[in-house]
């Protein structure tokens, strides 16, 4: 099966999802290639009693765990973190806790202001519009006015309510003194946009069962089918062949009963994620002049601090995601020893299994029993938990690059996946969840439970595709195009210098609208390269 069209583009997730719909919308023809499938919303199981039990296997965030046929497996073995992705129409959106922040001004200006990392080739300020513009595709629920942004930080719809856990915790930092705002999330506090508004369920992170959340299969994908997008479900993407000038012309992908095929395009965008990026471009040996395809990973690892309390809190309430959020350090204070800082976030406990069942590292048998009863006793509708994002400064050391003993069911090298926690990571989540039980404390908690580093918490797959402008030191320009050759381009969060301390899909989000937009303004230019 060979296709023709304008543009290939590899991976259906929140990146792939914009710069389809945008470059239908300008008229070009869109082939996309998926190695996952569509997965609606009666698919998932936050409405069934069985969810906290299916997070566990069928609706895990870690590939190694889940082993669906569309998934491929990932050497971690010597890795700190285990990276998390869901492969489908949606991409990992799908299962994500949809806490929708965008990057900080600082976080563009890190070698600038602390001397580490590198500085973006753009500031906060350019892209501000296309902060806004994806959130009112992604129906964000927040307040507007957040005073750690020069703008505000505004938001389309509502916030979603506090409730009892965020009154509480509200209560123990307005006693220290400390920031906090209501959380902005791509869950819409009222119907918008084919959207149902949030029931306030709680189990976002096993998928939507209620169609509120927001995902790029709701929000993008019926529009660029209605546009005439060529989407190829069950296409996992082999390699990117270049003509005799050296520009990308066209990806061979191999169906689910490993029939090969060649999707051709004058432009090939990858959007596959930090670790899936890499892979492809390091299978297909292009890109790497400044040596830099698969290094530089950042993860954000996580650290918690759940409180317990007399107080009947209904934890168990939604969202997910973020109820507050809290910026208090999150900007580098050199005397705490270490540098930048990290985002709170407040979350639920979730149902008797708790939220983070399916990925503590706990073994199952621990949650059953007598330890079981005394956690509900104990805990059940009184907990609350600050999540904390440190920002993950990037490290060459860490890294994606091809496995030589283990394939993919396609025979495909899988990614490994080389990552050590740093020194200046291990002194922040001290810091921060020491902070953290301060603030539950004064919020009146009975017990803390501290968390120093979860394993699987690898969500935000960033740098291994660096952007920059100097084709030695890094891989794509400020646009996506791959340097020396043309017609290449990666959107997705590999191409981000620093991680910042934030969620990345509003970033990722507004990062691919900025160079989808550019690449169908200079469209005749590409085309003549």
């Amino acid at each position: 099966m060979n296709t023709e069209s304008d543009v290939v583009i590899i991976g259906a997730g929140p990146s792939g999802a914009v710069a389809a719909l945008e470059l239908l919308r300008a008229g070009m023809s869109v082939t996309v290639l998926e190695q996952g499938d569509w997965v609606p919303a009666d698919h998932f199981d936050g409405a069934r009693p069985e969810w906290e039990l299916t997070q566990l296997k069928r609706w895990h965030p870690n590939p190694n765990v889940r082993g669906r046929p569309e998934d491929y497996p990932i050497d971690t073995a010597a890795s700190d973190v285990n990276p998390l992705m869901f492969a489908g129409v949606g991409g990992a959106a799908l299962i994500y806790g949809a806490h929708w922040m965008r990057f900080m001004p600082s976080d563009f200006r890190v070698r600038t202001l602390d001397g580490v990392a590198r500085d973006w080739p753009f500031a906060y300020e350019d892209l501000a519009p296309f902060y806004g513009y994806v959130e009112e595709a992604m129906g964000v629920s927040g307040l507007s006015g957040n005073p750690a942004y020069p703008d505000g930080a505004p938001c389309p719809l509502p916030a979603l309510p506090m409730g009892k856990v965020g009154r509480k915790a509200a209560e123990g930092m307005n006693r220290l003194g400390w920031h906090w705002w209501p959380g902005s999330n791509a869950i819409p506090s009222r119907a918008y946009r084919g959207l149902q508004p949030c029931v306030l369920r709680g189990t976002c992170g096993t998928g939507c069962s209620d169609g509120a959340k927001a995902t790029p299969d709701r929000t993008h994908w019926p529009e660029a089918q209605k546009l005439g997008v060529n989407l190829r479900t069950g296409a996992r993407a082999a390699e990117i062949e270049t003509d005799a000038k050296g520009r990308a012309r066209a990806v061979v992908w191999i169906d689910r009963r490993g029939a090969r095929h060649r999707a051709r395009g004058s432009v090939v965008i990858l959007c596959a994620n930090g670790v899936g990026t890499p892979r492809l471009l390091l299978m297909s040996g292009l890109g790497n002049r400044s040596g830099l395809v698969g290094r530089r990973l950042m993860m954000h690892p996580y650290a918690g601090v759940m409180g317990t309390f007399e107080d009947d809190l209904e934890s168990w309430v939604g969202p997910a995601g973020q109820i507050l959020t809290s910026m208090q350090f999150y900007e580098t204070d050199r005397s705490r020893g270490f540098l930048r800082g990290a985002k709170w976030n407040c979350m639920p406990a979730g149902g008797p299994q708790s939220f983070r069942a399916g990925y503590t590292g706990g073994t199952l048998t621990g949650g059953w029993g007598a330890t079981l009863h005394d956690r509900v006793a104990r805990k059940f509708g009184r907990s609350f938990e600050w999540g904390i994002i440190g920002e993950d400064l990037p490290d060459e050391s860490n890294r994606v690059d091809l496995s030589d003993a283990l394939v993919d069911g396609d025979g495909l090298p899988a990614p490994r996946i080389t990552y050590a926690i740093s020194d200046n990571t291990r002194k922040m989540l001290a810091f921060h969840t020491a902070r953290a039980v301060e603030a539950m404390e004064a919020a009146g908690a009975i017990e803390t439970e501290v968390t120093p580093l979860i394993r699987d918490c690898g969500w935000h797959l960033m740098g291994t595709a660096v952007m920059g402008d100097d084709p030695e030191t890094s891989v794509v320009n400020a646009v996506g195009a791959v340097h020396d050759v043309p017609g290449l381009y990666v959107m997705d969060a590999s191409t981000f210098p620093t991680s910042s301390g934030m969620n990345p899909t509003a970033t990722i989000m507004a990062v691919a609208a900025r160079s989808v937009l550019d690449l169908i303004e200079r469209r005749a230019e590409v085309d003549a390269a």
